[in-house]
C-alpha cells in the first residue's frame, strides 16, 4: 500500500475568555491539522498544538512534505522521517517545519496503527494500559485572585488528581509567592505541587530569588524559569535550586534535548509529540532519557501522550486540562474527548492514536 493522498488545513478555535501566563495572553487556539491516506482507503490524522501559525504548518505539509511521502509506503515511519528533515534542512531543522514534519508522522503512526488494527501504545509496545494525568491550571484572570486560585485546585483535588500544575511569574514576587502558599495550603501537603513559569526571567539573579522564595511549599519542579534557548542560563538556575527544572515544550528533535541533558540543564523533560518530530522522534527523546535515568512528563496533548508514556518505562504524569479551566478548546472538536477517571487517563483502545474529529465543529473554525 502507498500513499495516495495528503490534505493539510487550518483551524482557529476562540477561548470562551482570554486568559494569561507569565509572559503572554491567549484569546484563541489555532491548529494545523493534516489527512494521510492511503490506496486501500485507510486514514490516518494528525495536528498540532494551538499555538500560532497554524496555515504556515499546513502550508509547509502540502508544499513541502507532500511531495516527499506521497506514493510512499506509510509503514516506513522511520525513513520517511529522515527524508522529510534532511529534504527541508536547509530552512527547517526547527520552528514550523518541525511541527509539519511532526504532524505527518502522528499521522502516519495513526495509519499504520488502523492497518494493523493495533492501539498505537500497543504497537509501540505497551507497558500500561492507563497513565496518571496531573491537573494543570493556575492562569491569570483579572478577576480570579486567590480565591479564585483555591477554588480552582480544589475542584482538581476532589476530581481525584494527587497533582496540580499552576503558571508563577506574571506578578510581584511577594504576590507570587502568595499565590503558591495558597494552592500549597490548597492542596495539602502530600500532593505533588508542580510550577510552569514560560520563560519569565531574564538572567540568573531573579530566577534564583524567585524560585527559591517558592522552596518552601515544595514544589516538585519548576517549568521554564529561563527562555528554552538558554541552555546554559537553565543549567545554572537548576544547579542553584533545592528542587529541579523541567523544560522541552518547545525543544525540537533529539539533538535539541541531547544538549539540554548534556548541559544538566532539566531533570525532567518535557516533550510534546506535535513540537519534537511527530512519534518517531519523540520515542527517540524518551528512551534517550531514560539511559540518563531522567523522566518524562510530556507537555499538552494528552490525548496522544498517553499512547507513547503507555509504551516506556520512565514516564511521570500527562498534563491534562479540564474544559472549565477555559484554555481546553480542542475538545470542541473531538468525537470522543478524553476524561480523567479519579486522576488518571485509560488509554484508547481504538485503532491507531485514537482521536477522530467532529467533521460538522471542525467546519466552523476553518482558517
Amino acid at each position: 500500500m502507498t500513499v495516495s493522498d495528503i490534505e493539510s488545513f487550518a483551524v482557529s478555535i476562540p477561548l470562551d475568555e482570554p486568559v494569561a501566563f507569565a509572559t503572554r495572553v491567549v484569546e484563541e487556539r489555532d491548529h494545523a491539522v493534516v489527512r494521510i491516506r492511503d490506496d486501500a482507503g485507510n486514514e490516518g490524522v494528525g495536528y498540532t498544538l494551538g499555538y500560532g501559525g497554524a496555515t504556515l504548518v499546513a502550508d509547509a505539509v502540502s508544499d513541502l512534505l507532500a511531495p516527499i511521502v506521497e506514493g510512499e509506503d506509510p509503514a516506513d515511519t522511520t525513513r520517511l522521517w529522515r527524508e522529510m528533515f534532511d529534504g527541508t534542512v536547509q530552512i527547517g531543522r526547527k520552528g514550523v517545519l518541525l511541527r509539519a514534519i511532526s504532524i505527518v508522522d502522528i499521522a502516519l503512526w495513526d495509519l499504520k496503527g488502523k492497518r494493523a488494527d493495533l492501539p498505537l501504545y500497543k504497537l509501540l509496545g505497551a507497558s500500561k494500559d492507563s497513565i496518571p494525568a496531573y491537573a494543570s491550571g493556575g492562569y491569570y484572570r483579572d478577576e480570579k485572585g486567590l480565591d479564585g486560585l483555591r477554588e480552582e485546585m480544589e475542584r482538581y483535588v476532589d476530581r481525584g488528581h494527587d497533582a496540580v500544575k499552576m503558571k508563577v511569574g506574571r506578578e510581584s514576587l511577594e504576590r507570587e509567592v502568595e499565590r503558591v502558599a495558597a494552592v500549597r495550603e490548597t492542596i495539602g501537603p502530600h500532593r505533588t505541587l508542580l510550577m510552569d513559569a514560560n520563560g519569565k526571567w531574564k538572567h540568573k539573579q531573579e530566577a534564583v530569588r524567585a524560585c527559591r522564595a517558592f522552596a518552601e511549599y515544595d514544589p516538585y519542579f519548576i517549568e521554564e524559569p529561563v527562555m528554552p534557548d538558554s541552555v546554559s542560563l537553565m543549567a545554572e538556575v537548576n544547579d542553584a535550586l533545592p528542587y529541579p527544572v523541567a523544560a522541552g515544550e518547545l525543544e525540537f528533535s533529539r539533538y535539541g534535548f541531547a544538549e539540554l541533558l548534556r548541559e544538566g540543564a532539566v531533570e525532567v523533560v518535557q516533550p510534546d509529540v506535535s513540537v519534537v518530530g511527530g512519534v518517531t522522534e519523540w520515542m527517540r527523546v524518551a528512551n534517550t532519557a531514560a539511559s540518563y535515568d531522567i523522566p518524562v512528563a510530556p507537555h499538552y496533548n494528552w490525548d496522544l501522550h498517553v499512547h507513547l508514556l503507555g509504551a516506556i518505562e520512565n514516564g511521570l504524569w500527562a498534563e491534562y486540562f479540564y474544559r472549565d479551566s477555559d484554555v481546553k478548546a480542542f475538545d470542541d472538536v473531538l468525537e470522543h474527548p478524553m476524561e480523567a477517571e479519579d486522576g488518571e487517563l485509560p488509554i484508547p483502545d481504538r485503532p491507531g492514536h485514537g482521536v477522530t474529529f467532529d467533521d460538522d465543529a471542525l467546519e466552523q473554525y476553518l482558517i
